[in-house]
């Protein structure tokens, strides 16, 4: 978490939201990273989840995620649950809930729901007083 936080803390140079993300795969290592670049890249797809997956589907040569395990420093909104899903990720390790567009526990469970053909194991809240923090700094300085 604290790989992701750091990343968090690059994409306030951007002027984006402070998100990180990393990905590892079943030895441990690090095969994705990313921030929030939505602003940088003028990407609404752009956020931390799906920057890192992307970077390790490339490094897996393989769109299938099973065996990693993604950390993120907020919990995942609808699409970036979506795309971990889709991608068959194996966990996912948050830190802060997002009360108004979460979508691992919060406001929705797509990760979790009992329809869905792929179920992955979810971990909240690790760092989250950090994690929380980051985001808590960044709004009020855009007040």
């Amino acid at each position: 978490m604290n790989a992701a936080l750091e990343l968090a803390r690059q994409a306030m140079t951007t002027g984006d939201v402070p998100v990180g993300a990393i990905v590892i795969n079943a030895a441990g290592e690090i095969v994705g990273s990313g921030n929030n670049l939505r602003e940088f890249d003028n990407d609404p797809t752009a956020h931390a989840e799906i920057v890192a997956m992307r970077e390790a589907a490339l490094v897996a040569e393989n769109w299938r995620l099973d065996d990693h395990t993604l950390i993120v420093t907020l919990e995942p909104c609808a699409m970036c649950a979506g795309a971990i899903a889709q991608s068959r990720i194996k966990k996912v390790i948050f830190g802060a809930w997002d009360e108004k567009a979460g979508a691992v526990g919060s406001v929705w469970d797509i990760l979790r729901d009992p329809r869905a053909p792929h179920k992955v194991e979810v971990v909240s809240g690790v760092l989250e007083e950090q994690c929380a923090g980051i985001l808590k700094e960044f709004f009020q300085q855009q007040r």
